[in-house]
């Protein structure tokens, strides 16, 4: 359980998700955890789940030992800024995409601790993505207590800081093309006669078990396709027809348009 205190400095989407599967999964106390967002209804959410409630971006920082900041890119200045020197001497993780860490040295008064993070929204359901800059300058216990909040809600991978981006292109937005597969999978078998909410179930539980598959058995993405296509049968007439419309090429692409539009950030 986290011992330290924990200051979130924006409850949005992503925020929030990392707090609430922080919460729930009982790693951090809600009297240990502090929130500031200017928008009134993330203030009420967080309410709802119990937490301290801050005044300021700077009450934040003052109030906690371990600060998130967990803004959008063009807001992190203007947040930062109003921490004043409260940031001084204080530990930092940021979630800010595209924002290294030499950049939010510039906008902190004082001399904080970085800790550079890449998360996805799927912590809400304890089953996220994290990659934690491995070149940072957190104590080691303040490096092992927010690890604890990230292995409780999903998988943790440390990276050096200049792979954070294609972390970002890969993982952090990873859930949006993978609901769009879904989506895909789906109207395919809308198509084919499906109702509609059997055709998203089984296209989602099947996305499901099988990344649980390749997580849980070790197996290679390649191995498991074997494993499907019989010779002669109806998975390999589906493969061809993804292959013949690009469907890797488009993927990694997106990959790299992603990536990209981070380091522009």
């Amino acid at each position: 359980m986290i011992t330290k205190k924990i200051g979130i400095i924006g409850c949005g989407n992503m925020g929030g998700a990392i707090l609430y599967g922080a919460l729930k999964s009982g790693i951090l106390p809600k009297e240990n955890a502090y929130v500031y967002d200017i928008n009134p209804e993330m203030m009420d959410k967080a309410h709802d789940w119990g937490v301290n409630l801050a005044e300021s971006d700077e009450d934040v920082c003052r109030s906690s030992d371990i600060v998130l900041l967990a803004v959008k890119p063009q807001n992190a200045s203007e947040a930062l800024a109003q921490c004043k020197d409260a940031l001084d001497g204080k530990a930092m993780m940021s979630i800010v995409a595209g924002v290294t860490v030499e950049r939010l040295r510039a906008m902190i008064s004082g001399s904080s601790r970085i800790l550079r993070i890449m998360p996805n929204t799927p912590a809400m359901v304890f089953e996220g993505a994290f990659a934690l800059c491995s070149d940072n300058d957190f104590k080691e216990e303040e490096l092992a207590e927010v690890q604890q909040i990230y292995d409780s809600i999903g998988i943790v991978e440390l990276v050096p800081e200049h792979l954070i981006d294609a972390v970002c292109g890969l993982s952090g937005g990873g859930p949006a093309y993978a609901a769009m597969f879904i989506e895909a999978m789906a109207d395919g078998g809308v198509k084919q006669g499906l109702p509609r909410a059997t055709a998203y179930r089984l296209a989602a539980q099947t996305c499901l078990g099988t990344a649980k598959m390749i997580l849980d058995m070790d197996i290679h993405p390649g191995q498991l396709k074997d494993m499907v296509t019989s010779p002669g049968g109806t998975t390999i007439e589906g493969c061809e027809a993804l292959e013949k419309g690009g469907m890797r090429a488009a993927v990694i692409e997106c990959i790299n348009a992603g990536s990209e539009k981070s380091r522009r950030l």
